[in-house]
């Protein structure tokens, strides 16, 4: 059972909920000098980093396949779409080169906690040597994939979602009549946008809610919009 980067993302809810302008549009998604991704240029949407887990009763979190797999369709699904929305050119990774570049997902996975941390987590935690910028990079981790696809940029998607239990609302509702509150699921998400030259961050955007369901392909719709809310449009 992977609880690590679901106990990070508990943390990164809290300091999201603290500082929720940083959910909004603003030119901090955008790194320096970025505003847009020019005409006929090739997105390549990497396979989403997705996992649906159950809540119990005593909070521990239980993965679930099925939901997991459901998730991941339904926000297939959904990416393609927006990318049609957006006039965007997109290639989407075979199974075979998905899982040789697999590395580079995990890779993305941890700087895009850093900028969840370091960049829109608030003021305590800053980096100065950033001096307020989006700026980080995957350097040269990112070159198989132009190499393997002729793409000029990537996008990187990364969720944790967990649901109560029905034991687990039944401690809620039980708690709530004494005057204890207890939570139910939350739902954590990163999308970053990448330059397959450089490495570079041009965008990021966070969504951490306890609102939200992926189980569903309507209500994963919207959690996608959500997560790619001000997403760079076409110059």
């Amino acid at each position: 059972m992977r609880l690590g980067p679901w106990r990070f993302a508990c943390a990164v809810l809290a300091l999201t909920v603290l500082g929720v302008g940083a959910l909004r549009a603003e030119p901090r998604n955008l790194a320096d000098g970025f505003s847009g991704l020019p005409k006929g240029a090739l997105l390549v949407v990497m396979p989403p980093d997705i996992e649906l887990l159950s809540l119990s009763a005593g909070g521990v979190t239980e993965p679930r396949a099925d939901w997991t797999e459901a998730a991941q369709q339904h926000v297939h699904s959904a990416l393609s779409a927006k990318a049609a929305v957006l006039g965007l050119e997109v290639r989407r990774l075979a199974e075979d080169e998905a899982d040789a570049l697999a590395e580079v997902n995990t890779l993305q996975a941890a700087v895009a906690r850093s900028i969840a941390i370091h960049h829109l987590g608030g003021l305590n935690h800053t980096l100065p040597t950033k001096e307020g910028k989006l700026d980080w990079s995957l350097d040269e981790a990112v070159l198989p994939i132009h190499a393997a696809t002729g793409g000029d940029y990537a996008l990187f998607i990364w969720m944790r979602d967990s649901y109560a239990s029905a034991e687990r609302k039944v401690a809620m509702v039980a708690l709530a009549l004494l005057g204890v509150g207890i939570p139910g699921g939350i739902q954590v998400g990163y999308a970053s946008l990448v330059d397959l030259r450089s490495g570079q961050v041009l965008w990021f955007n966070q969504i951490a809610r306890r609102t939200g369901d992926l189980r569903e392909a309507e209500p994963a719709a919207n959690v996608v919009s959500a997560l790619l809310n001000n997403f760079p449009t076409t110059q």
